[in-house]
Order: C-alpha cells, then structure tokens, then sequence
C-alpha cells in the first residue's frame, strides 16, 4: 500500500462519522483540492472522525501523480537506463517504450490516490470548482454528479451550497510563463505538458535553471536530443556552488549546453522572417545576448504560480502575497481563522514531502483547536545524475561556524562503485551543533533522511560520530565528516594537555602500589 508523506495516523475520535451527507450537513472540515496535500489533509481528517468533504476540479492525485514527481522520476530512471545501453551496446532508446514506461508507473500508483481510496477513508469525494461565497458557506459545481446526497442536481451543472465549520485551500500551483515576445504565437511545453509529447524532440530547449529544467533537460539529453540549457542566473542558484558545478559538468558531459546569465528576448517561428532552417517547424529563440537558439520543442521551466484565482477568498477576508499566496502563520492558518492552508498554495517551498506533513498539521490544528507549528527544516533534493541533497545552513555564514567536507573519492562504496563524483559537507555550528549541509552523487536523497534528523534534533558531530554505521555505503561520506569533525577537537593543545593527564593517571593507577622488600 502506496501512503502519502505526512498522512498521520491518529487514533483520536473527536467527531461522529457521517456515512451520508446532505445540503443541509454543517461539514467539519471542507478540503478544495485533490492533491498531496488534499489526500493527506482529509484523510488525517476523517482519521479524528472528522465529517471532510473534498473537492477536486480535475483528477485527484494532482501535479505530484500526474506531471511531477512520478512522471519526472520515471522518466530519470529510464534515461539513466537508456545511457547506459547506449554506452554498452550503441543502442537508442525507444521513446514509446519510456511513454509506457511512465503511463505503467503512474497507473500502478494511482489506486491509492483515487477517490475509491479517499472515501474507503471515509472522505466523501466530489467533482467540481468550489469557491467561498460568505463565511461558513462554499458553492460547488456539479456537485450532484459527484455524489453528495440530497443535492437538487441540474442539467446545466448549477452549482450547489455546503456548509462548513473549518476549510482546507489546498489548491496547488500551475507552471509559471514569463512574457517572451513571440513565445503564445510560437507554442511551447511545460513540466505539465512535456509529457504529451508523442516523438522525442529532436531539439530542445530548456528556458530556466532550477531543478526542473536540470532533471528534464538532463533526461532528454540521455533519450537522445540535442538540448540547450538557457538559465538568467546560475544553475540551481540555491545550492552550494561546488554542488551545482559538478551538475553542470555532467550535463555538459551528457552533452547539455548549458548557457548562464543569458535569457530570451524573443522568439519566433524559424520559417518567419525569411529564416532559412533545415527543420521548418523550428523554434528560434533569440537571447539578450544576442544568441540564436534552434529547436523543435520549447520547455519553460521557470518556476510556478499559486491557483488561487476565482476562489472567492477576498470575500472571507483572506490575505494573499503579491504573487497569489494564500498568507498563512507557522500553524498553517490563515488571516482568517476558520482557513487553513497547505502545499503549494501557500509560500512554502513547493515540494510535495512538506505539502503531505503541513496538511496533516492544518488539518489537526483546525478541527482539535492545536496549535501544533511546523518545522523549519525543510530537506529537498534534485534528481540529476548526481542527486544534490540539502537541509538547513548550506555554507559557514555567522561567527563561529564552519564546514566539514569529505569527497567520495575518500568514500570506499563510491570507489567500489567507480562513482566517486561528490561530496558530503556538514555546516557546524562553534559547539559542534549540525546546522545543515549538503550531499552529492549517486542516491544522496538516500543518505538526507540521517541529516535531516540531526538538524531537527539539534544534534552534534559528536553524537552523530558515536553512532555505528554499517560499511560500505554512501552513507560512510556523511558519517566520516561528523568524525572528522568531532575527532578534530582532540587535536587542540588543552585537549592534548588534558588527555596526557588522564592517561598518566590511569597508567598509575594500573601498575598498583610499589612492591615493599622482603625481610629475608
């Protein structure tokens, strides 16, 4: 059975189930929204016995299902694969053999995700758009056709009013576009429509540098296009430098060009303006500086926008940021009261792991009447070839602070694996506390889970040091960086003074007492 992260299994019954429910119900907990944070927030709700209602325009499952998380790690998967016959046997992949590939994972995940699942939950499920219309009082369309019972129901979908103590916004985001002269005339595709595509594109080009465009723009490159990368700023611009330069180096080597501190002025069709091109359903993109960029597909991959539009918000005295945000403090609650938020809507980072664990916590706090307040310690990881992982404090900023690096080249599994690419860098605070760090190379989303731990629970290298590891793994790399850091204490002249003296001592004390003479 397939969980969502953060779905919280709490064995409280606070509220009497409702099997059925009417019009006329007063709902506790109304969720608009079918995501991760959806399926997490109202099954954490019905799990206290909550009477939840959950409202999804679309499909549940959401972006994390459909066009995310599992789509775009499928599709890594199968070009790692794809290099590596290519590399051994000079064979091409097949694109449709990846498509299947990815339409197989994501129909094996789909059933615990799936309105069957949620009202197995005890979440009654329907389709349609809600908005608020007053306090207390949320209008659905078509309601009747999904199913809540006592609902008049119209041929012409007219949209049905429910009741509701506390709701969940929990809306999602939708890719960002910026404005390209050129580029709505022009066509493109984005991480929600990229896998619409039915033929590898022959030329790519990949507008932005986040994690996003790397993991794609890496993965078409291995299925064999010819992409560019074309970023405003560095690549992954949160990450340590060390970090993204070594993701850079194995784009390029995957044969990515990467093009930095540049963006498109405008683009065009290759067949305007008298623009001779061997492929005349090319794109031209043309760049500040001045560069022309030729490809058959365009993927924007410049960040994501809040769906909060048309959700009647304002009339409930909920407060957005500039950029559609719903406002929310660190219990997830909004500037009104009765409105919690969670997941992308908000401005969290947009990772599906924080949507799951904030949604459970919105969804506990809003109907229990808590004020349980979520963790600052946000892990992420992109998933190119290597993996970059980070937590907490990347660099040494503040007084006292410092790093502890170890290279996988000094990492005995890396060795063995001829996968020494990386590092792991802890960021340690004057007393030895973990404050974060990174990790590069094969499976280091693998190895986060550890520091994560150790950044939430405030602990030291020393602690981290003291704890057996198995060997070999990745994992030594981390390990190895606590010790490093830990035995280098040892060193100071205090320490040594303090040391020798215990030593001393104890030496003494196991040689006992001098032997007295004999009268003999």
């Amino acid at each position: 059975m397939v969980h969502r992260p953060g779905y919280v299994l709490a064995p409280i019954l606070a509220f009497p189930l409702l099997k059925e429910l009417t019009v006329d119900d007063l709902i506790d907990l109304l969720v608009i929204g079918g995501g991760t944070a959806g399926i997490v927030g109202a099954k954490t709700a019905a799990r206290l016995g909550a009477r939840t209602v959950l409202v999804e325009q679309h499909r549940t499952g959401g972006d994390c299902l459909w066009t995310g998380c599992v789509p775009s790690k499928t599709i890594l998967s199968a070009a790692a694969r794809a290099a590596m016959i290519r590399e051994a046997a000079g064979i091409e992949p097949d694109f449709d053999k990846v498509r299947e590939r990815i339409s197989a994972t994501i129909t094996t995940i789909e059933p615990a995700d799936s309105p069957a699942a949620l009202e197995q939950a005890g979440v009654t499920v329907t389709h349609g758009t809600a908005r608020f219309v007053a306090p207390g009082l949320a209008e659905i369309s078509d309601a009747a056709a999904a199913g809540i019972a006592g609902t008049a129901g119209s041929i012409d979908g007219a949209a049905q009013r429910i009741r509701f103590r506390q709701a969940l916004v929990v809306t999602g985001s939708f890719p960002s576009v910026p404005e390209i002269p050129g580029l709505e005339d022009t066509g493109y595709v984005t991480s929600d429509t990229i896998w619409d595509l039915t033929e590898l594109p022959p030329r790519l080009v990949v507008i932005g540098g986040g994690p996003i465009a790397c993991e794609l723009g890496q993965a078409f490159a291995r299925l064999g296009s010819e992409v560019t990368l074309l970023a405003r700023s560095g690549l992954l611009p949160r990450e340590d430098p060390e970090a993204a330069a070594l993701v850079q180096a194995s784009l390029e080597r995957d044969g990515v060009e990467v093009l930095l501190h540049d963006q498109p002025a405008r683009v065009h069709a290759a067949t305007d303006g008298g623009d001779e091109a061997l492929h005349t359903d090319a794109k031209v993109v043309t760049t500040a500086a001045g560069r022309r960029l030729e490809a058959e597909v365009l993927l924007i991959a410049t960040g994501r926008t809040p769906r909060t539009k048309g959700l009647g918000l304002q009339r409930l005295g909920v407060e957005c940021d500039d950029a559609g945000h719903v406002v929310v403090d660190a219990t997830m609650r909004s500037s009104n009261h009765s409105i919690f938020a969670a997941g992308d809507v908000t401005a969290h980072p947009k990772f599906t792991h924080l949507a799951g664990v904030h949604a459970s916590t919105a969804a506990s706090n809003a109907l229990l009447g808590l004020r349980r307040r979520v963790s600052s310690t946000i892990p992420r990881i992109t998933y190119t070839s290597p993996e970059v992982a980070a937590v907490g404090l990347t660099a040494a900023t503040g007084p006292g602070v410092r790093t502890s690096t170890v290279s996988l080249e000094h990492t005995d599994r890396a060795l063995t694996e001829d996968a020494a690419e990386g590092f792991a860098r802890l960021v340690i605070s004057r007393r030895g506390r973990i404050l974060g760090g990174t990790l590069v190379g094969p499976r280091a989303g693998e190895s986060l889970g550890e520091l994560t731990l150790a950044v939430a629970n405030k602990l030291t290298t020393r602690q981290l040091a003291g704890v057996t590891h198995a060997y070999p793994t990745y994992n030594d790399a981390l390990w190895n960086a606590a010790v490093a850091h830990a035995s280098g204490g040892l060193d100071s002249p205090a320490v040594k003074t303090a040391t020798g003296a215990l030593a001393g001592l104890v030496r003494r004390r196991r040689r006992g007492p001098k032997s007295q003479p004999s009268d003999r």
